[in-house]
This record gives structure tokens, sequence and C-alpha cells, in this order.
């Protein structure tokens, strides 16, 4: 494949920014999180449906009660859970935080995809090192940016400035963070970690992004509605009238929602988890860039090196994941060795050798 899961996986986390603007203007806007989740669910669900049915209705047959049971669980914890929790706690703290915060998602895969030895760790090559490093870098990185603003750059006008947006988050009362919607976020970034890892599981045994999606969104969207059942205890939030609530949720469920879990769950298959991932930070550079373009907001030099260390710290991984997938497998410095003593005398010279899952 090439450059292919490189260059969708930056074009996601473009979509996921989107995903991130056009949200919290929602919210500023007085959407509810569990309506917005619900309906971005069923919107995405709606649309992947008729994809699942075309391409990958000869896969159904392999459905199987472990394959439910993975979707679900996968659905609850690393969808709904996650979500939720994200939403609430992007109402107490700005978009920049919250995409910060959530840059811990590389590390948290790492460890867990490295103790359920999915993902290798061997530090005494250079590409274990530079993968170890870069993920270290890219989230230092990411942490400068939102608390380290330094001198303000001097920039032209962005030609595509919307007006709508400037109103829109202008009107709404700044957020107020007493440490909850970090802590909500932090722990959202968690259950996202978990996600990856579980994904990568998941599309093992049922290889269907299409309809393993479509299901997970149906499941998410009942979910979310139940919460708001719960919490907001009223049937008006659930007129979003037509306004950027409407917009969002038709953003979020097409394109953040649908395309974007079809896109990841089919790099998740051909790389990994811990390559998913690691293209998180990316999307703070995006909302900068997008921030600026569309709403106006002011860069900073913090800005531009934070942007300098994710790009690296991204360059480091990728070339030692790449590293480690074109060479022969080695575990601790050592290729490991099969002996093939008991085969035929013609084969008896020959070595099998075994590659590290």
């Amino acid at each position: 494949m090439g450059l292919m899961p490189t260059v969708a996986m930056l074009l996601v986390q473009i979509g996921f920014a989107g995903n991130n603007l056009l949200s919290k203007m929602a919210l500023d806007n007085g959407a509810s999180p569990y309506v917005l989740i619900s309906y971005r669910s069923l919107m995405a669900a709606l649309f992947l449906a008729p994809f699942a049915v075309y391409f990958e209705r000869n896969k159904w047959m392999m459905i199987t009660k472990k394959v439910i049971i993975q979707i679900l669980l996968s659905s609850t914890l690393g969808m709904a859970v996650s979500e939720v929790l994200f939403f609430v706690g992007f109402e107490y703290t700005s978009p920049t935080v919250a995409c910060a915060i959530g840059n811990i998602v590389p590390a948290l895969t790492f460890v867990i995809a490295a103790t359920l030895k999915m993902e290798p760790v061997r530090l005494q090559t250079p590409a274990g090192q530079a993968k170890v490093v870069g993920t270290l870098v890219c989230v230092g990185g990411s942490m400068i940016m939102p608390f380290y603003k330094g001198p303000l750059l001097k920039l032209w006008t962005s030609p595509i400035h919307w007006r709508y947006a400037e109103h829109t988050t202008g009107a709404a009362a700044p957020p107020t963070n007493n440490g909850l919607g970090d802590l909500l976020i932090i722990l959202s970034a968690v259950a996202w970690a978990a996600w990856l890892v579980m994904q990568n599981k998941t599309s093992e045994d049922f290889s269907a992004p299409y309809t393993s999606t479509t299901i997970m969104s149906l499941i998410v969207s009942a979910e979310s509605a139940g919460v708001s059942a719960a919490v907001d205890r009223s049937l008006s939030v659930w007129n979003i009238g037509l306004g950027i609530n409407l917009y969002s949720v038709l953003y979020m469920g097409i394109v953040g929602w649908g395309i974007m879990f079809v896109v990841m769950t089919w790099c998740i298959q051909l790389r990994g988890p811990l390559f998913v991932s690691m293209f998180n930070p990316v999307v703070l550079v995006a909302v900068a860039v997008l921030g600026w373009a569309i709403l106006d907001e002011k860069l900073h030099v913090g800005s531009v090196i934070g942007s300098a260390l994710i790009v690296s710290g991204l360059y480091m991984v990728l070339w030692g994941k790449g590293s480690e997938m074109s060479r022969p497998a080695q575990r601790d410095g050592q290729t490991e060795t099969v002996s093939t003593k008991g085969l035929e005398s013609n084969r008896k010279n020959n070595d099998v050798h075994s590659s590290p899952v």
C-alpha cells in the first residue's frame, strides 16, 4: 500500500479538526452533548449501511457470538464512553487544551499494546528506540502548544474567515475550567486508546469495516439517547433546529464519524493500533490552522514550536515502524529459529524462522 495509510491518516486528522471546531460551536450554541452524539452516530449508520450491504453482505456469515460481544464492548467502551466523556469535558475547556490532552493517546496505546504483546518493544534496536523517543517528542510537542504561547505571529488576515462562526463562539460564555474538563478528557483518552487496541482484535476476527462501524454507530446512538433521557430529561433538547447544530450533526455523522472510522479501521488492519494513534497529535496542528483560517484565531510562536516537534516525533515513529516492518522480525536482537530436525533428509539443513506477533 506504500504511503496510502499515511496519507489516509493525515486526512483523517484534518477531518477530526473540523469535527472539533464544529462540535465546540454547537456546544456553545446550547446543544446537548448526548443528543449530538446520538444524532451523529445515527447519521453515520444511515450513511454507511448501503456500503455495508453492497460491499460486505457476503461477510455477514462470519458474524459469530464472539464477534458480537467484541463489537458491543468496542462500541460501548471505545466509542460511547470515550465520546461522552470528551464532549462533556469539552464544555469546560478550550479546543486547544482538549486536543493537547487528547495527545496522550499514542503513549497510552503504546503502553496497552506493549503490555498485551501486540506491539513489540525492542530498545536494543534503532527502530525500537525511535518509536519510544518519537512518542515522547510527539506528546511533548503537543503539550507545548496550550501551555506556552510566546509572541504573537503577525500573519495576514485569512480570506475565508467565517463571520457566522465568530458570532456563534463570541456569544458563548468563556469556559470555566476547574480541572473537571481536563480530567474527563484524560479518561476519554484512556477509553479511546483501549478502543484502538480492541478494534485491532475485532478487525482480525471480522474484517468488514463498513458493517462493524454501522453496528457500533447504532449501539452508540441508542446508548447516548439513554444517557440523554437520564441526564437531560427533556424532549426539547432533541430539537436542534436548522443552524450550526444541524450542520455539525451532518458533518460529524457523515465525515467525522462514518468515513473517518472506516478509514481508521482499515489502517488498523494494515499497520496496527500504534500507527493509527500516532497521528492523533496532528489534529492539534490542523485545529490551529483551521482556527486561524475560519475562526480568525491568533497563532503564537508556541504553536509553531509545538507543531515542529509533533511532526518530528511523528516522523521518528513512522520510521521506526517502517523499519520493523521491512526487516525480518527479531526479538531482543536475536532472530528466532525453529529447528527442522525431524523433517525429510532433503530438507534437514533448512531453518524455519518464526516472527513474533
